[in-house]
């Protein structure tokens, strides 16, 4: 049975993602979205007694801990940083004193089952396993990385010897020779980052383990207790400590007659040097697994309470159940695991693949445009938190910008430690073998990423004091940055930016041009506009004395004002066909054969490896991994942007998105996860249809892997949370901008109905849609009066106070 099937009796819980047999092939799968976490750190779900041989990866990743290596390429030297595969905690073997040690790699398999509850954050795997001499061995497994303390994980090891009676040998340890080997395309790049600095053993069942990263020195404290019990009752067996540089290990041997029950309770505490409250990480560790932690279950059910606090925040009720329920679920218990209360400490982005694995390195993109919205209004709190990780990099951005040439802040297209340009200057093609230039830090559209976030937060929040300290200054250093970057060209009386990429990453430039880049990439020029727009709030809506003194800190001059206000009236924008080009010289491209390579390949995620591989470049056809032109309007309404372009001079009509959701749609491969979502968005009000075949498709995105591998290298965070978004603010309409909280859904028929709460400006509020029906109630309890707006109807709630509305004649009006 795989993740999506029902059991036998047709039922699918929607709160236990299930995986049953061994199959060799989908075990990187399975790790990754077995992967529990608590937002300061997480751990893959690898078999306890697998290292990494191309087919387990064990994994441990921190939030934060990033560390560089340089390797030779080519005659180039490559410069990498990554998120850190910390020591392996997990790590727990067991075999009959004179056997092979039992696993599903050395043993015959006779039963394999896991279970991820979502609910409980645990991690269940049950299995039954012979060795070579016929012992049975039934395994049953529980583990969990605590949600209550953020430093604490547990697992716990119930083993019966079915068939046989004998010494049963077994070892605990911490492995910090663990690499970062986790992506076969990174093979051939650096990848130890752990230096070992001691293992030490803390009698009677306490072993510690110290590394350090090799150049951000930043060190890392592990401790493991381990404790048996036989049939219930607490045993004390002789314990032999062994260690060698980067291991440290525990052994026992138990006698075990046939039938009997052995459990091994292994606690963890792991803490670096960039925590705070500590003294030093490996004593911490050592204190917490000795005085704080408790037994497993004690700390466990700790854990699970946390858990109902995270699912009353994320709470979405849906009309259907089962499967789709399901992957609901999943993915937002993913964005829990790697943005939560205990991230909001933490100086720290969040990664595009999460805390889940080691593809993008760790890095963080534009993907938080995705992620942000959906937190804005369930836990605004760790939205702030980072934001807040954008701002502390504002002078390296200002650096970034004025290194090329630029004013203002230029924020780099990955980011990871400082802020600094972490995109990788070469890529490998696994369909051709080479090693190629990379143009992708000219995306430079990551700015109106970070600028819109900030103001969006804003908005949800009210919270002015973030705009007035932090916000505000991001803002007005992007739009500098947009304005320095535009050029004006005399003739057409308008402003370019040249030489960029947009985020459809297939074109790179122009198939006659030497130099990457590209002119006028739709996307990048309008919402550079809005951030220009934005900028302009900002001045007007900080109270006077706080708009002076930024406006003297940052050397803000009249004539800069006056030059944005001139570009968001003449940006240039390029149209063909009666659509948005997607940049200048689009609609002079070459048409693809899309049917011949749909023959010749069936999967064509990635039609730009393809056709390298060919001899051939994306950048010659009309083609897109995912279409810029409709992130406009994923991010805007249709009428905003519509707006824009009359403000830059540009006659629109209805029909604008309606023609380039169809033209785009037909030359998109949807190379990335991110499109399903973009797309399902921008048809939501096009074709019902078609938008819900969209969503479902991107909801089961990573459950399903449907890029064919990559989900083993690192869920897809921004598409797990676009899916969920689609649900959250795309099907109701919501809004909340413009001082009102703003309903207008467009509930599917499939869907039936949906419910959740969302926090906006201090309130709690309560949401429940269908296809005839909307009600917003405000929770009784917090806040003052707020305003609403369904559907075109204003109303101002007091607290316990509900509107209640149904659909009449394809209009909203309010219920009798």
């Amino acid at each position: 049975m795989n993740a999506a099937a029902p059991d036998a009796d047709g039922h699918v819980d929607a709160w236990v993602v299930t995986f049953s047999g061994h199959r060799p092939d989908d075990v990187g799968l399975r790790e990754a979205l077995c992967t529990l976490g608590n937002g300061y750190f997480a751990t893959r779900g690898a078999l306890p007694e697998s290292a990494s041989d191309g087919t387990h990866h064990p994994g441990t990743y921190v939030a934060g801990v990033y560390n560089r290596l340089v390797t030779e390429v080519e005659g180039h030297r490559v410069e990498n940083e990554s998120l850190v595969n910390v020591p392996n905690w997990l790590a727990l073997r067991f075999r009959a004193a004179d056997g092979p040690w039992f696993g599903c790699d050395t043993c015959d398999v006779l039963d394999h089952h896991l279970e991820l509850e979502l609910d409980r954050g645990a991690l269940i795997r049950r299995s039954r396993l012979r060795d070579d001499q016929g012992r049975i061995v039934s395994v049953t497994q529980r583990r969990f990385v605590s949600m209550r303390h953020p430093h604490l994980a547990g697992l716990e090891t119930t083993l019966v010897a079915e068939n046989w009676s004998g010494a049963l040998e077994v070892v605990s340890a911490l492995d910090g020779t663990v690499r970062n080997d986790g992506v076969d395309r990174y093979a051939g790049l650096d990848d130890r980052h752990l230096v070992p600095v001691g293992e030490h053993h803390h009698p009677p069942d306490v072993i510690c383990l110290v590394a350090e990263t090799s150049q951000s020195r930043v060190r890392i404290g592990e401790a493991a207790r381990t404790r048996m019990r036989l049939d219930g009752q607490r045993i004390e067996p002789q314990i032999r400590f062994r260690s060698r540089p980067g291991h440290a290990a525990s052994e026992t041997t138990v006698a075990l007659e046939e039938g009997q029950e052995l459990t091994i309770e292994k606690m963890v505490a792991l803490f670096t040097s960039r925590d705070k409250g500590i003294t030093e990480p490996a004593e911490e560790a050592c204190d917490w697994v000795t005085h704080i932690a408790g037994d497993f279950d004690e700390a466990f059910a700790r854990h699970l309470v946390s858990w109902q606090h995270v699912w009353g925040r994320f709470r979405t009720d849906l009309g259907v159940d089962g499967g789709l329920a399901r992957a609901l679920h999943l993915n937002q218990f993913h964005i829990a695991q790697t943005a939560s209360n205990n991230t909001v400490d933490l100086d720290v982005g969040v990664p595009a693949r999460g805390l889940h694995g080691e593809a993008y390195r760790g890095h963080i993109f534009w993907d938080e445009l995705f992620i942000l919205p959906y937190l804005n209004v369930r836990l605004p709190q760790v939205s702030r938190s980072l934001l807040r990780y954008r701002y502390r990099r504002l002078e390296q951005a200002r650096r970034a910008a004025r290194d090329a040439g630029y004013a203002g802040a230029m924020y780099p297209w990955q980011s990871a430690s400082n802020g600094r340009e972490e995109t990788q200057t070469r890529h490998l093609n696994p369909e051709s073998g080479r090693w190629l230039p990379d143009a992708s830090h000219l995306q430079r559209h990551v700015n109106a990423a970070v600028a819109y976030n900030v103001w969006n937060y804003v908005q949800a929040t009210g919270d002015d004091q973030f705009l007035r300290l932090y916000g505000g200054e991001m803002i007005l250093e992007i739009a500098r940055f947009w304005s320095s970057i535009a050029t004006y060209d005399h003739a057409l009386d308008r402003y370019e930016i040249l030489g960029v990429m947009g985020p459809d990453e297939y074109h790179e430039g122009y198939p006659d041009r030497e130099e990457p880049g590209l002119d006028n990439n739709a996307y990048t020029n309008v919402m550079a506009v809005w951030c220009l727009c934005r900028a302009l709030d900002v001045l007007d809506a900080l109270p006077p004395v706080s708009a002076t003194e930024l406006r003297e800190r940052l050397r803000l001059t009249g004539e800069e004002v006056a030059r944005w206000t001139d570009l968001t009236r003449k940006m240039k924008v390029c149209f063909h066909d009666g659509v948005i080009s997607q940049f200048e010289g689009f609609g002079e491209l070459e048409e693809l054969d899309w049917a011949d390579y749909w023959d010749r390949y069936g999967d064509i995620h990635r039609l730009d490896r393809i056709l390298e591989a060919e001899g051939d470049t994306a950048d010659r056809y009309k083609l897109t991994k995912q279409a810029d032109v409709m992130m406009l309007f994923y991010l805007l309404s249709p009428n905003e942007v519509r707006d824009l372009l009359a403000r830059l001079g540009y006659d629109t009509d209805p029909g604008l998105l309606a023609r380039c959701h169809a033209y785009y749609e037909a030359r998109t491969a949807h190379g990335s996860t991110l499109s399903r979502v973009v797309s399902a968005w921008s048809s939501a009000r096009l074709d019902s249809q078609r938008s819900w075949g969209l969503f479902c498709e991107a909801l089961h995105s990573d459950l399903d892997d449907v890029q064919g591998g990559t989900t083993a290298e690192g869920i897809h965070l921004g598409a797990m949370a676009g899916a969920v978004d689609l649900l959250q603010r795309c099907y109701t309409g919501l809004e909340t901008t413009g001082d009102a909280l703003r309903l207008a859904p467009a509930i599917p028929a499939a869907l039936g109905s949906l419910a959740f709460p969302v926090r906006y400006r201090g309130h709690l509020v309560h949401l429940h849609c269908t296809p005839t029906s909307a009600s917003v109630r405000v929770d009784p309890d917090e806040g003052g009066p707020m305003t609403v707006e369904v559907a075109g109807e204003t109303h101002v709630l007091e607290p316990g106070q509900a509107v209640d509305v149904e659909l009449d004649g394809g209009h909203l009006r309010p219920m009798a």
